[in-house]
């Protein structure tokens, strides 16, 4: 390992090329590290330590760079979560494991130990009337209210992450109104391929909706109103801000959002018997580890089939 006279700071552009280049990863993950590494950067001006080299940093800089970090509101003037606090480290730690792809002596990243959460991660997610309650919602006599149900259909019926969903074009919807289930390949989180899978209900309702588009807008899903000037696409606030909307008129829990049509695709399939792995497909989740946060929701109906059907009642002679 070389001892590098370039301090930290000035490695960090460095960095994110090779997150890019070498590592592939997306220009949303990179937005991602930019901005956890850049209260990193803060931390090391505050501290008056912006000339620090990667061989200086010690195990002393990350236990006060960590107090830091647990002293640190939100804008909603909370502390910062243990969770979120771990997605800092995160950071951190792939960029001291940078400095040894690249053979510059610096501190071992697994010299930064994650916090530990007090309690297992829960999911959120709706049951099938509230579903219903949620899809039925907007108002389709009109093209915002059309756009609406068509994108919470798609919402529940693939699993899309939000980004997924405002990044599909009308170019891929091609299936014929009468299609029974249409299949659509997409690049999902990491750049990798999936195959998402859109029912009958889904393709009516966005069949419905396009009949209502007079534009020559590439985006599947795009927005009414604001600037002329600039993409017409949907954002994730924007449908977020969408989904909350309906939660509250149709009196579901306020928390909803679009991920929890996400979760909740997940349990419905789960409850129905699909297998574990399947779902992993479904969701596009890299490892199998991720998918199983859904198990302990059906266990309470586990629980009761056993109850029902092996109570241990003693048997008729």
């Amino acid at each position: 390992m070389e001892k590098s006279n370039t301090p930290i700071i000035e490695h960090i552009p460095r960095f994110l090329e090779y997150l890019d280049i070498e590592r592939g990863l997306s220009n949303k993950t990179q937005e991602t590290y930019t901005r956890f590494l850049k209260s990193f950067i803060v931390w090391l001006e505050k501290s008056n330590l912006e000339k620090l080299k990667p061989h200086e940093i010690t195990d002393e800089h990350i236990w006060s760079y960590r107090v830091y970090l647990s002293k640190r509101n939100t804008t909603r003037k909370e502390p910062i979560k243990k969770t979120t606090r771990n997605y800092y480290l995160i950071a951190l730690r792939s960029l001291l494991n940078y400095f040894a792809d690249r053979n510059i002596a610096a501190l071992p990243a697994e010299k930064i130990k994650l916090t530990k959460e007090n309690k297992e991660r829960t999911v959120k997610f709706l049951d099938l009337n509230q579903v219903e309650k949620l899809l039925l919602a907007p108002d389709t006599t009109t093209k915002v209210g059309l756009r609406d149900r068509a994108i919470l259909e798609t919402l529940f019926s693939t699993g899309l992450r939000v980004t997924e969903l405002i990044n599909l074009n009308r170019e891929q919807i091609k299936a014929s109104q009468d299609a029974e289930i249409m299949e659509v390949s997409i690049i999902g989180k990491g750049n990798h391929p999936r195959t998402v899978y859109f029912s009958n209900r889904a393709l009516r309702a966005i069949h419905h909706y396009l009949r209502t588009r007079k534009d020559n807008e590439k985006a599947l899903f795009i927005r009414y109103k604001g600037p002329t000037n600039s993409s017409y696409r949907l954002t994730p606030r924007s449908i977020e801000g969408m989904v909350k909307k309906y939660a509250k008129i149709t009196g579901i829990p306020l928390m909803t959002t679009p991920h929890t049509l996400r979760h909740s695709y997940a349990t419905d399939l789960l409850a129905q018997g699909v297998d574990l792995r399947m779902i992993q497909e479904f969701l596009g989740h890299r490892n199998i580890a991720t998918t199983q946060i859904y198990t302990h929701i059906t266990s309470q109906k586990l629980r009761d089939i056993h109850k029902q059907f092996h109570s241990g009642k003693e048997m008729k002679e």
